[in-house]
């Protein structure tokens, strides 16, 4: 059954409309600033967390106090 003219139209003009929306969408995605604020995001979210910072502290705590015996000594 052959189609209407204006109806392969309509579904050419819809279709292009569903491409630039989706090209849209995926630049959003892959923006580099985009990607990185997000990645940092993470890694303040993960060192902020109590089971990772409290032994980071801890750890700088360690070396600040072997390093100030070791100039004092």
């Amino acid at each position: 059954m052959a189609r209407d003219p204006d109806s392969i139209e309509r579904d050419i003009v819809r279709a292009r409309e569903d491409l630039a929306s989706t090209l849209d969408s995926l630049a959003e995605r892959a923006n580099p600033q985009r990607l990185a604020e997000d990645a940092k995001n993470g890694v303040v979210a993960t060192l902020n967390a109590p089971a990772v910072k409290y032994p980071l502290i801890g750890v700088g705590v360690l070396v600040l106090a072997l390093t100030i015996k070791k100039l004092v000594s």
